[in-house]
């Protein structure tokens, strides 16, 4: 169960497969994965976002692993990019992506904080661990607004762009997102 989440200006709905021609066109720009380890191939296959859904996230889809489209409220089935939160905290538990059109605009922060609600009201976390490049200057700032603490900078985990030599590990705690929030 993926429920569908609403902030002031989005609709995040769960992933479906009608979902992936969208998702291969938006996420396959090297602006994008530039910033993502080697496990995300590139130059990206044409049927890269198919295997990814098929393979890791559908199987797991409402269980150990959510995965929301970003839709912006007056187009809501024009996904603009993704969030997903996982149990696993082995590449963080938390990672996400918008399509460069979309930069700039405060829908990653939204997006995220509908996601920091669910994962700490409904689905249980008590804390989540994030990841980014250092030097990914978005994905730092959104980790800053919503309060996270960041722990410890690392030997990078090969990110794409060879400009990324370390990476950035995070902590949320569900009483420091809550405190925030009040």
């Amino acid at each position: 169960m993926v429920p569908k989440l609403e902030t002031e200006r989005l609709v995040l709905r769960c992933i479906t497969r009608a979902d992936i021609e969208r998702y291969q066109h938006l996420f396959s720009s090297w602006e994008i994965i530039r910033n993502m380890t080697k496990t995300c191939p590139w130059p990206y296959p044409e049927d890269g976002a198919q295997r990814y859904l098929d393979d890791i996230v559908f199987p797991e889809l409402g269980k150990t692993r959510w995965m929301w489209t970003i839709n912006e409220k007056h187009s809501p089935n024009t996904m603009i990019g993704c969030v997903e939160l996982t149990r696993s905290s082995t590449s963080g538990n938390r990672g996400f992506w918008l399509g460069t059109t979309y930069w700039g605009q405060g829908f990653m922060t939204e997006a995220t904080a509908a996601v920091n609600d669910f994962a700490f009201d409904v689905a249980g976390f008590s804390e989540l661990i994030f990841m980014n490049a250092r030097g990914n200057i978005g994905s730092h700032r959104v980790k800053e607004k919503h309060g996270a603490k960041l722990l410890r900078i690392e030997p990078s985990r090969s990110f794409h762009d060879p400009n990324h030599t370390e990476e950035e590990v995070w902590l949320l705690t569900k009483e420091a997102w809550h405190k925030r929030q009040n």
